[in-house]
């Protein structure tokens, strides 16, 4: 649990973006973005190295500012449509970089040089732990969004309370979950398939 202490907090600006968008009242989107713009700021100020920003810190402030300033732009009703949609289509924006950018470097790649020996981060098992994870994190927080976005879709219609807390919180907190007992399992499974 301790390695992924890090992977839990370049993801804390989404989980406060998407709880603030979908608590403060209509009209405050902007706050919301400013609020997790200002933790990804933080998040990577406090991350070490600080240069060159881990990916997801620095695609996360540059998503949270731009919402944001649409926030505090956009007429009131432009806001509504903003809070009620992009509380949860986040998520998928966020999955999306993180699975484009594996070819580049896989986004979990530099959360594990944390822990692992500089004369490994070169070996084909380091590289193949970090693209599997990049992918299934990747794919899962896409995952999440969609689920999200079908709970949101679910509270502009009659469906019931019931289905809005499954589809918005039960399903992502289980994807969470198994993802996070999987980030600490894989690395020796591929180790030992490997060996």
């Amino acid at each position: 649990m301790k390695k992924q202490i890090g992977l839990i907090i370049g993801f804390l600006p989404l989980f406060a973006f998407s709880l603030l968008a979908k608590f403060l009242p209509s009209g405050h989107i902007g706050f919301a973005g400013l609020v997790a713009a200002l933790l990804s700021l933080a998040v990577m100020l406090t991350s070490r190295p600080v240069w060159p920003p881990k990916l997801l810190n620095a695609s996360s402030f540059i998503l949270f500012a731009v919402l944001a300033v649409l926030g505090f732009s956009l007429g009131k009703g432009d806001d509504s449509w903003l809070a009620a949609w992009t509380g949860a289509g986040v998520a998928i924006i966020i999955g999306v970089v993180m699975l484009v950018l594996i070819p580049v470097i896989p986004f979990t790649e530099q959360y594990a040089r944390e822990s692992v020996p500089r004369e490994e981060w070169g070996s084909p098992t380091f590289k193949r732990v970090n693209r599997g994870l990049s992918v299934a994190w990747g794919a899962s927080v896409v995952l999440i969004g969609l689920f999200r976005l079908a709970a949101a879709a679910a509270r502009h219609s009659s469906a019931h309370t019931l289905a809005q807390i499954l589809l918005g919180a039960a399903v992502p907190l289980i994807i969470i979950v198994y993802m996070l007992k999987f980030t600490q399992s894989y690395p020796d499974r591929v180790s030992r398939a490997h060996a």
